[in-house]
């Protein structure tokens, strides 16, 4: 909840009040240094930039710079532009009424002149929240120059004003966006005419519409956003337009899996749990699903082996939101197993992992050469991911207890829709499984936490070699025999 607004109404008890007008780079770089100087957050929310790219973030504030964003889809460029505008001032004063936020000490729109002549001090001030300072337009072949600056009002014109008159001019978004942060996502798709009309907003700092004796000095921060390979190989951004930015900052995708891990446990939209069964993160009633560490940890590998991978496209990316994604679908084959069997708690499990490569292989896009081949590539990825987060957790584990159920030529069905109950009922009691979930960091005694990771280690047995596995023909549901 905000906190109430401030109390002066007019710019005369503004003045008594001792309020400083300050420019909205000079708001920002104020705000910035203070936290910096108490060690505070200046970004909240934005995962493994703090050594690569915030501090050029913060660098090209405080020296005042407009800035384009160059990075593939879905590495947070969005994210990190929105938390900019938490560096404003929590509240600002404008003058009541006014189209562009124009401050009360220094009104630059012919209205707020006007006012300001006609009433002096007591002109009428009203306080805008910082969250109300922030502007924001997607890029698209049919962005107008009329949606960015805007364009004359037939409205205002039918109710008798002139063609001549500046008041009959409808401002865009970037005008409104005035004293606060403004925000173009894909740059590049913007079309070289539209872009032209930025020039002045970017050097100028005022704009022109449709030929009117109109200066509009604007305050405004204006960052954009830009695909490397739009910006650079395609020349879609004109020349004049990437010179008047001050900074070009490099994003990436995380470089650490714990900061992979960190991004799918900020993000997703459903539960997680510790081994204690205490919650990490937000609560998400309608999806109330336990995913085990190894789980994530699978999901975060698979993710990296598919950036990393000479299949896909490097030069599109692999989004982020692959992963939230893919965790998210881990999940929902819990919720949907608990629900279909009758389960009390819903814990994903192995056999929920097949079914995140068709619901993902949209996301990815492939070389050429692999056409036809893109679900085979995706399930050997995934198949390293869970080798290589087995050797990581139980590599070095105990599992001679797990073996011997095998010995005697027995097997254990394990799928989808088997209740975790039935699967610790199929295996039996196993020697050494308290072990096994302390290795995996699994400190419930739940059945289901029991049936997660002894599945995991089948799993693991097989991909080592030390187990088969027959799988259903045709069937994507997990469903999967072990046996010697």
């Amino acid at each position: 909840m905000r906190p109430s607004t401030p109390p002066e109404t007019t710019r005369g008890g503004l003045r008594e009040s001792g309020h400083v007008h300050r420019s909205v780079k000079a708001e920002i770089r104020h705000n910035l240094l203070a936290r910096l100087k108490a060690g505070e957050p200046r970004f909240p929310g934005i995962v493994g930039f703090d050594d690569t790219v915030l501090p050029h973030v913060e660098r090209a504030l405080l020296a005042g710079h407009d800035m384009v964003l160059l990075g593939e889809r879905g590495q947070g460029k969005t994210r990190l532009i929105r938390t900019i505008a938490g560096l404003l001032d929590e509240w600002t004063p404008v003058v009541a009424g006014c189209e562009i936020n124009d401050h009360p000490y220094a009104p630059v729109c012919v209205r707020c002149r006007r006012l300001a002549d006609e009433l002096g001090d007591d002109l009428p001030v009203t306080w805008k929240h910082r969250d109300e300072r922030y502007g924001e337009k997607l890029a698209t072949p049919d962005t107008g120059v009329g949606d960015l600056i805007g364009d004359v009002d037939p409205i205002k014109v039918a109710e008798g004003r002139t063609l001549g008159d500046p008041e009959t001019v409808h401002f865009g978004l970037v005008p409104r966006t005035n004293r606060g942060v403004f925000c173009i996502n894909e740059l590049p798709d913007l079309a070289e005419r539209i872009q032209v009309s930025l020039l002045n907003v970017l050097e100028e700092r005022d704009v022109q519409v449709r030929g009117y004796a109109l200066r509009l000095p604007l305050d405004v921060l204006l960052v954009a956003s830009a695909n490397p390979e739009d910006y650079t190989n395609r020349g879609r951004i004109i020349t004049p337009l990437k010179d008047r930015f001050g900074a070009e900052i490099r994003t990436h995708y995380p470089l650490e899996l714990d900061d992979e891990l960190d991004l799918i446990r900020q993000e997703a939209e459903f539960d997680f749990f510790a081994g204690d069964g205490s919650p990490l993160t937000k609560a998400a009633a309608d999806l109330p699903a336990e995913v085990p560490a190894h789980l994530l940890e699978i999901v975060a590998r698979f993710t990296r082996l598919v950036r990393e991978s000479t299949a896909v496209d490097a030069r599109s990316g692999v989004s982020a939101r692959f992963a939230l994604a893919g965790a998210e679908t881990v999940a929902a084959g819990a919720v949907r197993r608990a629900a279909l069997t009758g389960e009390e708690h819903a814990v994903a499990r192995v056999c929920d992992l097949p079914a995140v490569v068709p619901s993902l292989m949209g996301k990815v896009e492939f070389e050429v050469s692999e056409e036809g081949r893109e679900q085979e590539v995706l399930e050997h990825l995934l198949r390293r991911a869970i080798a290589e987060t087995y050797r990581r957790t139980l590599g070095g584990a105990d599992l001679s207890g797990l073996l011997d159920k095998f010995d005697s030529g027995e097997s254990v069905e394990s799928g989808e829709l088997v209740p975790a109950t039935e699967l610790l009922r199929r295996i039996g009691h196993v020697p050494g499984l308290a072990k096994i979930m302390e290795r995996l960091d699994m400190t419930g005694e739940s059945p289901g936490q029991a049936a997660a990771a002894l599945e995991f280690a089948l799993e693991g047995l097989f991909l080592t070699r030390r187990l088969s596995k027959d799988t259903a023909a045709g069937r994507g549901d997990g469903t999967a025999t072990y046996r010697t």
